[in-house]
């Protein structure tokens, strides 16, 4: 029996925010049956180079591209954290705001799930939330012994058996994400291209009115370039 409406979230640096992540987001709540994906964009990542832009131009445009999707949601801890973004810390702060019975999950693309072991606190992991690492089709499941024996410990098979403990499991689920990157949208705004149709409307706009990615007005004449 469940236990109650489980909290599934999304990391990451949503530098910028794209139909990727958001078609991801979207399948994950319908195959969970859950009421609501929550975002959560970065502060200042650790595991990565420095975004493209500010923590707080990133969450504002996270905002207004789920702004008219009431099953995916924008949590701003980690940008308001003045700590940096660990996924430990979010994770025992989570855990703090919604008690010890409520079933938290935190996604993950497989290559960030296989590299668990460099993570701050990994193992302290699977006691605060339940983790589902995204793979594509067919995806060779390659881990070293470590991430091979932890998954193997902890792999529920199902999503009504995810549901009966408020963590502790880990699922492997196949989805097909859109070919979008993050890093394309950046060079092709940089490159005086439009990335228009790769993100919501109302992101681009975003980055169009605040000059981001290297974005210059004089150098556009329409998006039809």
């Amino acid at each position: 029996m469940q236990l109650t409406e489980p909290f599934v979230f999304m990391g990451g640096t949503f530098d910028p925010i794209h139909h990727g992540h958001l078609r991801t987001a979207l399948e994950l709540q319908q195959w969970l049956q859950v009421k609501q994906v929550t975002l959560i964009p970065s502060g200042e990542p650790v595991h990565r180079v420095a975004p493209g832009c500010s923590a707080r131009d990133r969450l504002a445009m996270a905002r207004l591209a789920v702004s008219d999707a009431s099953s995916l949601y924008v949590d701003s801890c980690e940008v308001d954290s003045p700590e940096p973004s660990y996924s430990a810390l979010t994770l025992r702060a989570l855990r703090r705001q919604l008690g010890s019975e409520r079933p938290i999950c935190m996604v993950m693309g497989m290559d960030a799930f296989l590299s668990l072991p460099q993570w701050k606190d990994w193992h302290t992991f699977l006691s605060l939330c339940h983790i589902i690492a995204v793979a594509r089709p067919g995806y060779a499941y390659v881990a070293d012994d470590t991430m091979e024996a932890f998954t193997r410990r902890h792999q529920v098979s199902s999503v009504e058996a995810f549901w009966k403990k408020p963590c502790g499991g880990v699922m492997i689920h196949e989805l097909t994400p859109l070919g979008i990157s993050a890093t394309q949208i950046r060079d092709l705004i940089s490159q005086g291209k439009t990335p228009r149709y790769l993100m919501p409307d109302q992101v681009w706009e975003y980055i169009k009115q605040h000059q981001l990615y290297g974005y210059q007005r004089g150098d556009w004449i329409s998006d039809a370039n």
